[in-house]
């Protein structure tokens, strides 16, 4: 039979790997520009980057809000139609909220799994999972 320090060494390697930030999470802007009758982004990759996110997946979140056309090429993400910066941002803060902030902690160190059409959202700081239903 175990005693209560061995017991409670062995949960503590169970649990997941805390991360403590000090700093406030911050999305940050888009960068881009209208060129004729498309909206040009230049740093969309990297802020799915900073939310450790996949770009594809991001992308198929945001261009279902806009309800516009587009496609990334190289670096860049071509929106078919002029769309302005505050409602691309809007889209990709609510991308956030929905994908990478843990309901539980409001914290944004979470992984996110697929099983079917469902999501799954593990939160590294807290340990919550919880699924999101999602046609993206």
């Amino acid at each position: 039979m175990e005693n209560y320090e061995e017991l409670l060494d062995r949960a503590k390697k169970i649990l997941p790997e805390t991360k403590q930030s000090t700093e406030r999470f911050i999305i940050p802007n888009i960068r881009g520009h209208v060129q004729g009758n498309k909206t040009i982004l230049s740093n969309f990759i990297q802020i799915a980057q900073h939310l450790g996110r996949s770009p594809e997946h991001m992308l198929k979140y945001v261009l279902k809000e806009l309800a516009a056309p587009g496609e990334i090429k190289k670096q860049f993400l071509i929106l078919g139609t002029k769309i302005p910066a505050n409602r691309i941002n809007e889209s990709i803060k609510e991308y956030a909220e929905t994908f990478v902030i843990c309901r539980e902690c409001r914290k944004p160190d979470t992984k996110m799994n697929k099983e079917g059409e469902v999501y799954f959202i593990k939160c590294q700081a807290c340990g919550a999972k919880y699924s999101i239903y999602s046609k993206v």
